[in-house]
C-alpha cells in the first residue's frame, strides 16, 4: 500500500478533510496513514469490508493488546472495559441483546412528542440578535432526551455534559496530560453518581431505560459495572454525535437555496440522511485484525490495526454519483455514518428522530435562518463537529 502523510490537526484538513480523502483514495482503496502509524481504508468498499468482517474486531488479538490512553486512569477504565463498545464475543452479543431489550425502538419513538415540545421550547427562547445555534438548541436537544430516558433530572443536564465533554477527550488523537486527569476525574464522578441515583430509585410507572437496564441486571443479564457503562455510553456518544450531525446538517441547509422546503414534514426524512452521509459527525472507527486476512488486495497479520475512514467512504464515486452534491433522496442503503456490522450503532434510529424533529422545527419556525458569521470546525478529530454556529433570525 503507498503511505500518506496528513496531520489531523493541520487546520485545513480540520476545515475541510474531504480533498485528503480523495487524495488517499486516488493512491487506493487503503494507504499507510504515516501520522497514525497504520493502514486507513478510504474506499466503500475496503470500509464496509472491514467494519462487516469477523476477521476483524474493535480490540486486538489476545496477548497483543497495545496501550490504550486510559490504561492508567482506573476510574475511566472501568466504565470503558464495562461498555459495549469494549467487548467481542462471547461477551459482546450478550452485552449487546440486553441493551436492545431495554433501548426498544418503541421506547425510541415514544420520545418522539417529547423531541418536538423541546424544540418548541428552545425556538421560543432563541435571542433577538446573532446567537449560538450550537449552545441554544444542538447542544440542549440529545442531552436533555437521554437524561429523562435515563430517569435523570434536567437540572443536571449541565454537569452531564461537564462529565461527558471530559471523557470524550481521550477519543481524539494525543490528549494532553490535563485532558487525561479531566478525563478520569470525571469517570469518576459519573460513576458515582449514577450508582447512588440508580441505588435510590423508586419504581416508575412509566419504566424508563435505566429501569429496563436494572431489570437486566436482576436477570443476571448485566453486571452492576456493565449497566453504569451502558448510561455512561448513552451519553457519551448519544450527545456528542447528534450534536454534531445537528449542527452540520444546519450548516448544510443554509449553504442550499430553500432550506425551509427542504426540512418539511414531507422531504425532511431524506435531507436529514443526505446530511448525514455528506457531512458525519463521526469520520473515523479503528479495527485490528484477528487473524491473517486481505482486504482491497492489502494484506493484514493478527494486531495490525485498520483506520476505518466514514468521511471518505460517504463521498467514494464508486458507490455515490457526484458524491460531494447535495442530493437528498439517494439510495442511503451503504452510508456508512453509523458504522456497520456487529458494533452498528444501536443509537442510530434516536440520532435519526432526533435530527429529524430539530432540522423541521428549525426551519418552520425559523424560515429566515441565516448564518452570523462563516462556520468553523473544531480541532476534535476524529469527531468533525462545529466550533459554534452563530446565525440570526433575519
Amino acid at each position: 500500500m503507498q503511505s500518506f502523510r496528513q496531520p489531523p490537526a493541520d487546520p485545513a484538513f480540520v476545515q475541510d478533510p474531504y480533498p485528503a480523502y480523495e487524495a488517499m483514495r486516488a493512491r487506493g482503496p487503503v494507504v499507510f496513514w504515516e501520522d497514525y502509524g497504520m493502514a486507513a481504508a478510504v474506499s466503500h468498499e475496503a470500509v464496509q469490508g472491514i467494519l462487516r468482517s469477523r476477521d476483524f474486531a474493535r480490540l486486538p488479538p489476545a496477548g497483543m493488546e497495545a496501550p490504550a490512553p486510559w490504561d492508567t486512569l482506573p476510574a475511566f477504565r472501568r466504565l470503558e472495559e464495562a461498555s459495549m463498545l469494549s467487548n467481542e464475543a462471547p461477551r459482546h452479543p450478550v452485552l449487546r441483546r440486553s441493551v436492545v431489550t431495554a433501548f426498544t425502538n418503541a421506547r425510541v419513538q415514544a420520545m418522539a412528542g417529547r423531541i418536538e415540545t423541546l424544540c418548541h421550547q428552545l425556538v421560543d427562547a432563541f435571542p433577538s440578535g446573532p446567537f449560538d445555534l450550537l449552545a441554544a438548541y444542538a447542544v440542549p436537544i440529545p442531552v436533555t432526551v437521554i437524561a429523562e430516558m435515563l430517569g435523570e433530572p434536567v437540572a443536571l443536564a449541565p454537569k452531564l455534559l461537564d462529565w461527558s465533554h471530559a471523557m470524550v477527550r481521550l477519543y481524539t488523537q494525543a490528549p494532553s496530560a490535563a485532558e487525561r486527569a479531566a478525563a478520569e476525574a470525571a469517570s469518576a464522578e459519573f460513576a458515582a453518581h449514577l450508582e447512588a441515583s440508580l441505588d435510590a430509585r423508586a419504581p416508575r410507572s412509566d419504566g424508563d431505560l435505566a429501569e429496563a437496564l436494572l431489570a437486566e441486571e436482576a436477570a443476571g443479564r448485566l453486571s452492576r459495572d456493565e449497566v453504569i457503562g451502558t448510561c455512561v455510553l448513552l451519553l457519551n456518544a448519544g450527545h456528542e454525535a447528534t450534536v454534531h450531525a445537528i449542527g452540520n446538517a444546519v450548516k448544510l441547509l443554509l449553504a442550499q437555496p430553500g432550506p425551509a422546503a427542504l426540512a418539511a414534514e414531507d422531504t425532511v426524512a431524506a435531507t436529514a440522511e443526505e446530511t448525514l452521509r455528506l457531512d458525519p459527525a463521526l469520520h473515523l472507527f479503528t479495527r485490528y485484525a484477528q487473524r491473517p486476512v486481505e482486504i482491497a488486495g492489502c494484506r493484514f497479520a493478527p494486531g495490525d490495526q485498520v483506520a476505518c475512514l466514514l468521511g471518505a467512504a460517504n463521498r467514494d464515486a464508486a458507490v455515490f454519483a457526484d458524491p460531494a452534491a447535495f442530493r437528498p433522496g439517494r439510495s442511503q442503503k451503504a452510508m456508512t455514518s453509523f458504522g456497520a456490522g456487529v458494533h452498528f450503532c444501536l443509537g442510530a434510529p434516536l440520532a435519526r428522530l432526533e435530527l429529524q424533529i430539530a432540522l423541521r422545527v428549525l426551519f418552520a419556525r425559523c424560515p429566515g435562518l441565516q448564518l452570523a458569521e462563516p462556520p468553523l470546525y473544531a480541532p476534535t478529530y476524529h469527531f468533525h463537529g462545529l466550533s459554534r454556529l452563530m446565525v440570526t433570525q433575519g
